[in-house]
């Protein structure tokens, strides 16, 4: 994901909510939001490259969801795929805060990453470029830096997300249309990243588009997991050729 507003234990009836976007270059191979063969607990898209995924959620409730931080100056083709984080851990029955400790002994195996994971009764954020902790309830945003960092389309996306939380009912339809704003921010807001000013613009849309470049969202998904028990997955994807919905609904 390269993109990701979640409220935890915010709204009355839905402890966590997550509206997200992935980025990527079209030409990844992907498979979108589906039951995994392989391990049938989990519900999540595939990376078809290196295998893992860039958010799930299991029959369990046990979420998590990466980010990449952009740091092109660090780049490398030697590290793990960062996809891999989010697989390991809804894949495994480590604990959370044992996943923590374990992931803390390898995390320089990997280039800069955000890391969710836990469930709606606990959330945990873990980068490798600052320190592990869990989450208090609130609304949060997370892109390309470190958590809330206010970048243009997190500080928007958060004031979008917090108007629909004042709903007793949520729409994952009027949620996904947050994700779906291409309007590109001003220059004197943009971040210094260090990629050229081209990229900033592009980068700095909820919905990224950029065909030339032949990378964009590609897809955006809405997870709420509700009080009861009940879990709704919406996926759209959006990129590179056509649109589709997908939604898988089940009870914990």
């Amino acid at each position: 994901m390269c993109l990701i507003l979640f409220a935890y234990k915010y709204h009355p009836r839905y402890p966590l909510v997550v509206a997200a976007n992935r980025d990527e270059f079209y030409q990844r191979p992907t498979r979108s939001a589906h039951w995994w063969d392989e391990h049938p607990e989990l519900l999540a898209g595939k990376d078809l490259e290196a295998g893992g995924t860039w958010m799930g959620v299991t029959r369990k409730g046990h979420f998590a969801a990466v980010t990449n931080i952009r740091e092109p100056e660090f780049s490398t083709n030697n590290s793990l795929s960062r996809g891999l984080l989010p697989y390991n851990y809804l894949t495994q029955a480590a604990t959370a805060k044992d996943f923590a400790d374990i992931l803390l002994e390898n995390q320089n195996r990997y280039q800069g990453f955000n890391l969710l994971f836990g469930s709606g009764d606990s959330l945990y954020y873990q980068s490798n470029r600052t320190s592990f902790r869990e989450l208090s309830p609130g609304l949060y945003g997370l892109s390309n830096a470190q958590l809330d960092t206010p970048w243009p389309k997190v500080a928007k996306g958060k004031q979008k997300l917090a108007e629909q939380l004042k709903a007793d009912e949520l729409s994952t339809s009027n949620l996904l249309q947050i994700l779906a704003a291409k309007d590109i921010a001003d220059d004197e807001t943009l971040p210094q990243t260090g990629v050229s000013l081209e990229w900033e613009r592009l980068l700095s849309a909820t919905c990224i588009s950029a065909p030339e470049h032949g990378y964009g969202t590609r897809s955006s998904s809405v997870l709420l997991i509700s009080h009861q028990g009940q879990v709704k997955l919406h996926e759209k994807t959006v990129a590179p050729s056509a649109t589709n919905d997908a939604v898988f609904e089940f009870q914990l």
